[in-house]
């Protein structure tokens, strides 16, 4: 058999002229000779019924104490509720069709209730139903422990599960569906010259969706990279192939792309810089400093350590706490708040000369300052004041010629 993934997100299947598209989808790809699995998130988002979001806050409502066993199960229903609504229009329009749950389809996870890890896959029923012809419709962002409890993987779970579905099916392609026509090089809300891109590598995208672009989620990447499986991102309203992921040098070559320094710029917003300096006579400043972090569960990122101390950034959510926390250890730290991370990512960069200093070239012009800059073989970090991270984003977008 020729199989198909296919995940539809929760923008995909919240009304009735989205699900429509989806039916075309799945139809269009069947005609293609393919058979066909489908994983669903949960319909909407924050404040439609049966959006996860919405379930949370059954919780919040009636005490706010149920536990994370139970938790789960109540969060599985959202993908539930997708799956029956699809395999009802399905069969409605002659088209054969079964729901799996996570468990059923032979996803086996820990029992981390809540971002639950996947043990192994066991996809014999899925394999039945495809090769009777049947459609196959399994609830994303859950699974099962070994004992029979239901389970949940964590936000962008669904994507998670479409490719490791993929991979223990040996899938031909898994395809993505979601609000935009693929991954762009920029967020076109902000720099409106923003393009989408033929193709990506596993690389590039996980780091775009690390630092900013939530178009999948990285563990859904890195799943796919490990078994070689091509992914593409597309829009549920069109019929356009989208964005493809793929190391691979004959599809590139296909689509007749050819290698750039930088792919795409990414950010995250709402961060504080902390800067701690080392006191007289003590050498343990950074032990002391990250360790307090990590004891109070404070997320730390954007890491400088000097002889003279430490610099890091933490979400602005935790920065007060983590200020408490520093000076109850002795410490006087510095808080820079309302800071945003800006990532300049490109699999062609590593070793070309150049790319830092155009960077800075961008940002200069501009009158923007760097905080602080890091750097890995696809990625340059900058920190800039929030204020200037519209007109960072756009200048540099510009000066690397992204819109071309």
């Amino acid at each position: 058999m020729r199989i198909l993934i296919q995940k539809f997100g929760g923008t995909s299947l919240s009304t009735d002229h989205a699900r429509e598209h989806v039916i075309h989808h799945i139809t269009r790809e069947r005609s293609n000779g393919f058979a066909v699995v489908v994983v669903v998130s949960a319909m909407g988002r924050k404040g439609d019924p049966y959006a996860t979001d919405t379930l949370l806050q059954v919780i919040r409502d009636n005490g706010n104490s149920l536990p994370a066993r139970e938790r789960d199960m109540l969060l599985g229903c959202g993908e539930i509720i997708s799956a029956a609504a699809l395999c009802s229009l399905l069969i409605a329009n002659g088209i054969s069709s079964v729901v799996l749950t996570g468990g059923q389809a032979g996803m086996i996870t820990d029992e981390q209730y809540g971002h639950a890890r996947i043990k192994e896959i066991r996809p014999d029923k899925v394999l039945t139903h495809l090769r009777a012809g049947t459609v196959v419709i399994v609830t994303g962002f859950q699974g099962s422990t070994i004992h029979g409890d239901t389970t949940t993987l964590g936000r962008g779970g669904s994507d998670t599960s479409a490719t490791a579905l993929g991979a223990a099916l040996r899938a031909e392609m898994v395809d993505i569906y979601t609000d935009v026509n693929g991954i762009l090089t920029a967020d076109p809300r902000i720099v409106e010259e923003a393009k989408p891109l033929p193709v990506v590598s596993y690389a590039e995208i996980c780091n775009m969706a690390r630092q900013g672009a939530k178009v999948i989620h990285p563990r859904a990447v890195e799943i796919a990279q490990q078994a070689r499986i091509p992914l593409r991102v597309r829009s549920t309203f069109s019929n356009e192939t989208g964005t493809l992921v793929t190391d691979s040098a004959e599809l590139k070559a296909e689509l007749s792309v050819k290698d750039r320094h930088v792919t795409g710029i990414a950010h995250v917003s709402g961060i504080t810089q902390i800067s701690v300096k080392a006191i007289e006579g003590r050498n343990d400043v950074q032990l002391q400093v990250f360790q307090s972090m990590a004891k109070h569960h404070i997320s730390v990122d954007f890491i400088n350590v000097t002889p003279s101390g430490a610099i890091y950034t933490v979400f602005d959510h935790d920065a007060t706490r983590a200020v408490d926390v520093l000076q109850e250890a002795g410490f006087s730290p510095s808080a820079i708040n309302g800071c945003a991370k800006v990532s300049v990512i490109g699999g062609g960069m590593n070793g070309e000369p150049g790319v830092m200093a155009r960077i800075v070239e961008a940002l200069t012009e501009q009158g923007i300052s760097i905080m602080q800059s890091a750097d890995s073989n696809t990625t340059i970090w900058v920190l800039v004041r929030e204020a200037d991270m519209a007109e960072a984003l756009r200048s540099l977008h510009a000066k690397f010629e992204l819109h071309r």
